[in-house]
């Protein structure tokens, strides 16, 4: 069975939401229609995880995403779709502080909150999130930004904290938003990013 999916200026995590039941509806072959790098990454991330094999064919502004499902994939196609290099590593913010610059203290505290909020009001995001040292404390109890890092992350952005880096401020058990790592997964997916940014 063969499924399209037309996810054209639908917005995150809409195109992977589509996708991923158009597979689980028994799909052998999907072509989802998308028109951001943002979804490109996203569903081809999605479906490769799941074992699917992912062509891309770029025509005028969309991007055809052809997925073929593990057993399908096995046997010859009437049609194949081209094959192409898989699209660059998502995009990863790094917050190495809570504090946004260098200088006042205060002043770098709004910063940070203002550049949390306004994240949320964009469209497209970095898809992973990575705290560490004292921008762990963004992400436990009492932070001024826990509301707008909820909002994000149930948009599908994935959050991390630095465990060595909550065990030092004693900030373990205060985690409210996203989940724990360790430096091994850090530096890969620092190494696997297209882009890496830092406020």
């Amino acid at each position: 069975m063969t499924r399209t999916v037309d996810a054209r200026g639908l917005a995150c995590p809409q195109p992977v939401i589509l996708t991923r039941k158009a597979m689980q509806e028994g799909a052998e072959r999907i072509t989802v229609i998308v028109d951001s790098e943002t979804a490109v990454v996203n569903v081809t991330r999605m479906a490769q995880k799941a074992g699917w094999q992912v062509a891309q064919e770029r025509q005028d502004n969309a991007v055809y995403l052809h997925l073929t499902a593990p057993a399908a994939a096995e046997q010859p196609q009437e049609a194949p779709a081209p094959a192409v290099s898989a699209p660059a590593g998502p995009t990863v913010l790094l917050v190495k502080s809570n504090r946004m610059g260098h200088g006042d203290d205060e002043l770098g505290g709004i910063l940070i909150r203002g550049f949390f909020h306004a994240l949320t009001e964009m469209e497209d995001v970095p898809e992973v999130f990575i705290f560490l040292n004292s921008g762990v404390k963004l992400t436990t109890e009492g932070s001024p930004v826990l509301d707008d890092l909820r909002a994000l992350e149930e948009r599908g952005v994935e959050i991390y904290s630095c465990g060595t880096c909550l065990n030092f401020f004693g900030l373990t058990e205060a985690l409210k938003v996203g989940a724990v790592s360790n430096m091994y997964s850090i530096v890969e997916t620092l190494l696997s990013a297209g882009k890496v940014i830092s406020p």
